[in-house]
């Protein structure tokens, strides 16, 4: 049978520490979801937006500290409010966790923003050169020697992508995948060899707050294969804790899969019409 709470103990006044945590809690959530629509829609330059998430992080710090208080003074007094503490600390940590795993990341990947598969000559940003002209946004021109050492230390599968098939079938096939994942389009332009080469250029967001990270594809004849390069930049902050890396990474595979699938398909061969018998001359 559950043991219920006696008389005395009902009567105790609510920890103000107790319900302080949980209201802290509750704020920093508001705080943090609006930073987030703050940035996905763009109502604020980026610099507003995620200062409102950073309040929002500290207000849930300031939240856990109220908690621990506020427990002692339960402890030591028999006040109530241990459930608004208990609520406090699990809103806290729901919204504390993600960036603690991102500060972690922080410290063990390099503060680069921009991956590409070919750091000697890597695909320019044309259209998406105009967007990324905010304040506090990165160049549009690559990162730089620094950079490519970096990438080439710590993501060293990230290459060139050598396919045996045409290049308009790597550019159709490098489009379909962009489309696959709901990147915004901003520019396409498909190869017409041998002067203009196949471009595609698109903006990808970031899971959460929907950072924006531009992506440059380029599709090049090589005979009779193709070669693509792929470039994702992160149009803000100096370190994009590994996300381009990912995405590269994952197109590139994904690329290739499907660029064999495509291979073994088998050559649709136009049916033939048998001749026609010549007409029978009738003799008279």
């Amino acid at each position: 049978m559950a043991r219920r709470f006696s008389a005395p103990y009902q009567s105790e006044p609510v920890s103000s520490l107790a319900s302080w945590a949980r209201n802290l809690a509750v704020f920093a959530v508001v705080a943090v979801l609006v930073s987030i629509v703050i940035v996905r829609f763009g109502f604020l330059e980026m610099k507003p937006a995620l200062a409102t998430f950073l309040g929002g992080l500290a207000i849930a710090a300031l939240s856990i500290l109220f908690g621990l208080a506020g427990f002692a003074a339960i402890w030591q007094n028999g006040s109530r409010g241990m459930a608004r503490i208990l609520l406090a600390f699990l809103i806290d940590g729901a919204i504390l966790a993600y960036p603690a795993y991102l500060g972690l990341q922080y410290r063990k990947l390099p503060a680069i923003h921009d991956i590409t598969t070919d750091p000697i000559d890597p695909p320019r940003f044309d259209a998406l050169a105009r967007l990324r002209t905010g304040d506090g946004a990165n160049p549009a021109v690559y990162a730089g020697l620094y950079s490519a050492e970096q990438q080439r230390h710590f993501y060293p599968d990230i290459e060139p992508i050598e396919l045996e098939i045409s290049v308009d079938r790597a550019y159709a096939i490098a489009l379909q995948l962009v489309n696959k994942r709901k990147w915004l389009v901003i520019d396409e332009r498909a190869p017409q060899p041998p002067r203009r080469i196949g471009r595609i250029e698109a903006v990808a967001r970031s899971p959460i707050m929907g950072f924006r990270e531009d992506i440059s594809i380029r599709v090049v004849p090589d005979g009779d294969d193709s070669r693509v390069d792929i470039r994702s930049a992160s149009r803000y902050f100096e370190s994009d804790l590994g996300s381009n890396a990912a995405r590269v990474t994952k197109f590139i595979d994904d690329l290739n899969a499907a660029a064999d699938a495509d291979a073994l398909k088998p050559v649709k061969k136009t049916p033939v019409a048998p001749p026609k018998a010549p007409a029978k001359t009738v003799k008279k």
